[in-house]
């Protein structure tokens, strides 16, 4: 039995990141993913990722990309084929099975592009920081403006 980790230190020093505790809370969950298709994620500057998944054996139209509240979903589906149920295999190492894959992405993370080599899916995301979320200098003037008579 896994004890919970304390979050209480977290709370004293951070404000705002309440729901950090949820998403580590989420990950660690036993309900795990399957390890297919394997994966890789890459940092390719401060703020562009990508995501490579190796999709032997699927075209670019038995594969779906999208993104719902903060989650990166790719699935795989395999058309059923007559003729295959017939092949008989020695060793049959390539899956080609349907697949569901799901990322959490962190706030203002958006994909801005996929594409395909060699067996690889790849996809690239990148954090645009909106305007209003970015740091500000704030001006000392002396005077309170909440107190200020008209």
């Amino acid at each position: 039995m896994r004890n919970s980790p304390d979050f209480s230190p977290l709370y004293r020093s951070f404000i705002g990141f309440d729901h950090l505790a949820g998403l580590i809370d989420k990950a660690a969950r036993a309900d795990k993913q399957s390890s297919y298709p394997p994966f890789n994620i890459e940092l390719l500057s401060q703020d562009k990722y990508r995501v490579s998944m190796a999709v032997a054996g699927f075209s670019e139209q038995e594969l779906d990309i999208e993104t719902k509240q903060n989650n990166l979903i790719v699935t795989g589906t395999k058309p059923v084929i007559k003729d295959q149920a017939e092949k008989k295999f020695l060793h049959q190492g390539i899956a080609e099975r349907n697949f569901e894959r799901k990322f959490q992405l962190g706030d203002h993370v958006k994909v801005i592009g996929a594409f395909m080599e060699d067996g690889l899916l790849h996809i690239d995301l990148e954090r645009e920081i909106p305007e209003a979320l970015k740091p500000r200098k704030i001006a000392i003037n002396g005077k309170s403006l909440l107190n200020a008579e008209s």
